[in-house]
């Protein structure tokens, strides 16, 4: 075999567009298939490589009019490729490449793989799906598996009669076959990448049509469900609609398909036209539903839609660019998710997902948005929450400094200018310039190529006629044992926006902050200062304590929720940091007692629930009636149960607020009430609002003895819907009592809990607090079965749940086994989780005694 690059195709042979047969067995779990694809020859050749994995290659030719060279294949297992050695040489021109090929259905979740559910009558269905990103094409068909060898598609399935098939473009037409079986046409697709391509088959049920502008739009799902896919129907149909006129351009395909599987290994994939989603992503029962599952479909819904232009019409060039194609996704979910509910205060709530990406980059350990992606297994890295929520965090810092009018611009300008076509990350800003006139290139480039992000510092001259502005890598402090330092760094292009009050006025002052320091003249002194206007920096904020205080004392009458979340949210990274304290933080609380919006309670009760695991037994019980005291009388103003057309939020906060008060402040009554309220869900699942029911599922797990643990493992198997299912499986996990949670963790490895699930509720487990030293045993004796029965991707999502541990010697022995037993993808979240750890171990040292103290 000649000698090419492992990871990249040679660009001799490119091809323009497949002609693909395949005929799936979903008894066998096998399927063939047969392809014309056709190719340019740049110069003459007696080779051809493409990519092909757990393929045989029955026959293979290169035609051209009546000329035909046979092919004798040869493939290579570490590039996963294919070699196709020619009898002769083919010149330059155009030709079809034309294969027979046999494979799998196999259980893993990527390639062309196997779903199964067991329907209403209790017998089992197999479906034949694909989940093709980022390089699995070629477990289905000899291709050209790579993001710039786009190409157009047209896809035939052979099915027996009953099945539905469904693919990226159109049905056209179906040939019925002798022995009983379909052969579907689809119309051919557009111009577009390997990963792309999409094709399901099996007994499945469409809803209605819906036409969008032109468009047709249904959601597919198993059978007996169609009253679960309204709500998806409804929100993409909106999606759909809003994002093409935001865009400036029609929707690239001819259809749109939104299908719900029951194994998935991601939450959805941005299939052109043939959209796939785990069950939770997309199906619901509205009247059953917390406002998060709700949101949570249609984020999902609105994030793939986004796709169907960035991403698909317009496609990076190499794996390194996914980020783009994820962040400003997950930029325009936000984006239409407001516009679809905006009492949801999509803005506010992302406040949430920005905090775990602020997480993550605070670590040594973490890398830039973009980085260089050489493998498959890099490209696989890439899904992440720097990717997704850091990503969509600079995208947005960078819309809101430019003025949303103009953003819009440089992005209509960037899609018009390379649809069809394949990018890399400057083009974007180079678009974005022309629109704008704005140094973007320079903004953004310190963001996506460099690791890590600033703390503002802020302070005021004597007179209070300027204020200094300072700006300095932000790193929490890691414990000794994690063997971290920080490196210097030169200072970034930070566009700082601060807001000044003074009496009844307030003023707002940019810059952009390109040198460590700074100087901002002010026309008044200012009574408080906010250091990131509506919390659009992707920086933290550390204000002198004097200046805290001020700000503090009159937030809930001057600042912003999204203000209020940046403040709480910063001042516990200082803790983490080594530099804040418990007790100021407890006073920021306190100075919050009376806030009404859920994302800021949200960010307080998880900050609480940190010092809650690391209070030290001296000071749990003194620490609990703090709680109490904070968060009774919040709950108390809400009331217990819904008022008829309350805002969403406001249930779902008085949820929160009801979990937070049982499990960390270990209130009696609320418990008391979580089991009565648990005792009528038994008997009427609307006993109580939904948002409700999900904390008292919550708060029930959490002392379940056998009795209540078996109960709640019979829920999940009585559930309609996934979300329920979930709810009831992962409450599995959060007994104090460490025997019932380590028999959740052997039907975590048994057929009872879908494989597409199972790590991530194992992940829970390790994170409970009062088993986590008995889980990790568990997995470390377990490794080999859970390294090969699951998708290699999933295992670092598993070893997230070590982050939370507190013990020292625990955390040794947790690096100790994952340095001789690495997993084999993933080996910089790993990392992460481990530095992460390490900070947990550092704080768990730290807040005993300052929490002592600032109890009293």
């Amino acid at each position: 075999m000649p000698e090419h690059d492992l990871n990249r195709l040679p660009t001799t042979v490119v091809p323009s567009h497949y002609d693909l047969e395949l005929i799936p067995d979903l008894d066998a779990a096998t399927f063939t298939g047969t392809e014309a694809v056709t190719v340019v020859v740049a110069e003459a050749t007696d080779t051809l490589i493409l990519h092909a994995l757990d393929l045989e290659i029955s026959e293979a030719w290169l035609q051209q009019d009546d000329v035909r060279i046979e092919a004798t294949p040869s493939f290579d297992t570490p590039s996963e490729t294919v070699t196709l050695t020619l009898s002769t040489p083919a010149e330059p021109g155009s030709w079809t490449l034309h294969t027979s090929f046999t494979g799998e259905l196999n259980d893993k979740l990527v390639g062309f793989y196997r779903s199964t559910f067991v329907d209403d009558a209790g017998v089992t269905q197999t479906l034949a799906c694909t989940q093709f990103e980022s390089t699995h094409a070629r477990r289905s068909f000899p291709c050209w598996d790579e993001p710039a060898f786009k190409a157009t598609f047209a896809i035939r399935l052979v099915v027996d009669d009953g099945l539905f098939a469904v693919s990226n473009a159109m049905e056209t037409a179906v040939d019925e076959l002798p022995d009983g079986r379909r052969r579907v046409h689809f119309a051919p697709t557009m111009h577009m990448s390997t990963y792309l391509v999409a094709f399901i088959i099996g007994p499945l049920e469409a809803s209605e049509t819906v036409d969008v502008d032109g468009v047709p739009l249904r959601v597919i799902a198993p059978p007996g469900k169609a009253d679960l896919t309204p709500f998806a129907l409804d929100v993409g149909a909106f999606s759909l609609h809003f994002l093409a006129e935001w865009y400036g351009i029609p929707y690239p395909g001819d259809k749109l398909d939104l299908i719900a599987i029951p194994d998935f290994a991601f939450g959805a994939m941005e299939n052109l036209g043939c959209v796939t989603f785990r069950e939770t992503a997309l199906l619901l029962d509205q009247d059953h539903s917390t406002q998060a599952e709700l949101q949570r479909v249609a984020d999902v819904v609105a994030h793939e839609i986004a796709h169907m232009w960035f991403g698909d019409l317009v496609t990076m060039g190499w794996w390194n660019g996914i980020w783009l194609n994820e962040a400003f996704a997950t930029f325009m979910e936000m984006l239409t998710t407001d516009a679809y509910r905006p009492e949801w205060e999509r803005w506010t709530d992302f406040g949430l997902a920005r905090s775990a990406a602020f997480d993550t980059d605070s670590l040594t350990t973490t890398r830039p948005i973009e980085y260089e992606v050489v493998t498959a297994a890099d490209a696989e890295g890439m899904f992440d929450v720097l990717t997704y929520e850091k990503g969509a965090s600079v995208v947005r810092m960078l819309q809101q400094y430019l003025g949303e009018d103009r953003f819009q611009a440089g992005i209509r300008h960037y899609l018009d200018t390379h649809k069809f076509s394949n990018t890399e990350t400057t083009d974007l800003w180079d678009a974005i310039e022309h629109a704008t006139g704005e140094p973007v290139r320079q903004i953004m480039d310190s963001w996506i190529f460099r690791p890590g992000h600033p703390v503002i510092g802020i302070e005021r001259s004597a007179d209070g006629t300027s204020l200094t502005v300072t700006q300095d890598r932000f790193s929490f402090q890691p414990d000794a044992a994690a063997g971290v330092e920080l490196p210097t760094e030169e200072p970034r292009s930070v566009p700082v926006v601060l807001r000044l009050g003074h009496g009844d006025e307030t003023s707002l002052h940019r810059l952009l902050l390109t040198e460590h320091q700074a100087t901002v003249e002010v026309e008044h002194v200012p009574d408080w200062i906010v250091g990131n206007h509506e919390g659009n920096g992707f920086y933290r904020v550390e204000l002198a304590d004097a200046e805290l205080a001020t700000l503090a004392a009159s937030a809930l009458e001057v600042a912003s929720p999204l203000e209020r979340y940046g403040l709480v949210e910063d001042e516990w990274a200082l803790i983490l940091a080594g530099r804040g304290s418990v007790a100021g933080f407890l006073n920021l609380a306190r100075s919050l007692a009376n806030e009404e919006d859920l994302s800021v309670w949200q960010r307080t009760i998880g900050a609480l629930g940190s010092l809650s695991r690391t209070a030290g037994d001296d000071n749990e019980a003194s620490f609990e009636g703090w709680v109490r005291a904070l968060l009774g009388p919040a709950l108390q103003r809400l009331g217990d149960t819904r008022v008829p057309g309350e805002p969403e939020r406001t249930t779902a906060l008085r949820a929160s607020l009801f979990d937070a008060l049982a499990r960390t402040g270990n209130d009696t009554s609320r418990r008391e009430q979580a089991a009565a309220h648990f005792a009528a869900l038994g008997e009427n699942p609307a006993a109580v609002d939904a948002d409700l029911a999900d904390a008292v599922v919550r708060v029930v797990a959490s002392t379940a003895n056998a009795d209540t643990w078996e109960e709640l493992r019979r829920r999940a198997a009585a559930a309609r819907t996934a979300q329920d299912t979930l709810r009831h499986q992962g409450a599995l996990a959060d007994t104090d009592d460490t025997s019932l949670v380590l028999r959740f963790c052997e039907l975590c490895l048994t057929d009872e809990i879908r494989a597409q699930d199972a790590l991530f509720l194992l992940r829970r487990a390790l994170a409970n607090r009062h088993a986590s030293a008995e889980v990790w045993t568990f997995l470390t004796e377990r490794w080999e079965q859970i390294t090969t029965q699951f998708p290699s991707s999933t295992v670092p999502r598993l070893i997230e749940g070590i982050r939370g541990i507190t013990d020292r010697k625990l955390a040794t022995q947790v690096v100790e086994f994952l340095e001789a037993n690495p997993p084999k993808q993933g080996a910089t979240l790993v990392r992460q989780h481990i530095e992460r750890m390490w900070v947990t171990v550092a704080l768990a040292d730290r807040v005993p005694a300052e929490l002592g103290a600032a109890l009293g």
